[in-house]
């Protein structure tokens, strides 16, 4: 009797998976969540350690796996990179598909430290980018990323970033 209640139990709730599922996938996009997903155009345009300038369409076909930050972040950077790091080496033979990219809210600091060590030193595939305030600002806000400057004496150059801890995965189409 046990035996036969558990197996009812399943079938109840495999079909109610299936039910939702399928009214999830079938039911017809509103304009409003068409609207939404349309409005995250994820772009940049900004330098890489050489000076180059990369752009999100030079990376159309992979993935990209976008994380913005700075290098004197004592916290949520370096271990959202550790973290970047090891997916790309779980990949293994199919890391060669995902492009991991790290922005810098802080440019002008993080030049100075070499942004493309930084980022080389958690894994080789990062690569680093940065731009002038209003680049950065642009890259941010397509991203639709908080960040902004902050006061802090015990810093070494007397400031601090605050920002918004996301990672972002980008499909091969851009969106």
């Amino acid at each position: 009797m046990r035996l036969r209640s558990l197996q009812i139990i399943l079938w109840v709730a495999a079909t109610a998976a299936v039910v939702a599922f399928a009214a999830v996938r079938l039911w017809p996009a509103t304009e409003d969540s068409a609207a939404a997903a349309s409005a995250f155009t994820p772009t940049f345009a900004l330098a890489d350690g050489e000076g180059r300038i990369r752009t999100t369409d030079e990376f159309r076909g992979k993935f990209l796996l976008v994380f913005f930050g700075f290098t004197s972040c004592p916290d949520v950077c370096p271990t959202t990179l550790s973290e970047v790091a090891q997916v790309m080496d779980d990949l293994g033979s199919d890391a060669g598909s995902v492009q991991p990219i790290f922005i810098s809210i802080d440019p002008e600091r993080d030049r100075r430290l070499g942004l493309s060590d930084y980022t080389k030193a958690f894994h080789p595939a990062i690569i680093g980018l940065a731009g002038s305030e209003a680049e950065t600002q642009v890259a941010a806000a397509s991203f639709k990323i908080f960040y902004e400057r902050e006061d802090d004496t015990s810093s070494p150059d007397g400031y601090t970033m605050a920002h918004s801890p996301g990672l972002y995965l980008i499909g091969p189409d851009g969106a």
